[in-house]
């Protein structure tokens, strides 16, 4: 069988394993071995964070809701069971949006559920 080499593959292939990790710091952007790693726990912790980010952002929301609903004397588990039981389907979102751009709105959403 013929010889391979594997020149142009493997630097191919080094190239575009330090080009992902461009900015990175110290010698994980020039040495291939700790770039490896440093792009491997990259992308887990990126995977992992587009989870937490939506994790976070319900949170804010509810946080948002209970705030508003507060001084019409309801807290937010109350307020979200009325909302369900007068079947009015608006998500967390757009309540926490509501509440914050057209608070008059809000009221007038709070005062039909109660």
């Amino acid at each position: 069988m013929a010889r391979v080499k594997r020149g142009r593959v493997r630097t191919k292939k080094r190239r575009n394993i330090l080009k992902q990790a461009k900015g990175y710091k110290w010698g994980r952007k020039k040495k291939v071995k700790l770039a490896k790693t440093a792009i491997k726990k990259a992308g887990v912790y990126a995977y992992r964070d587009r989870r937490v980010k939506k994790r976070d952002k319900r949170a804010l929301w509810q946080n948002i809701i209970n705030a508003a609903v507060r001084p019409n004397g309801l807290s937010y588990s109350v307020f979200i069971n009325k909302l369900k039981t007068n079947n009015i389907e608006l998500d967390r979102k757009i309540l926490a949006e509501i509440a914050e751009k057209e608070p008059k709105v809000f009221q007038l959403i709070v005062e039909k559920v109660k």
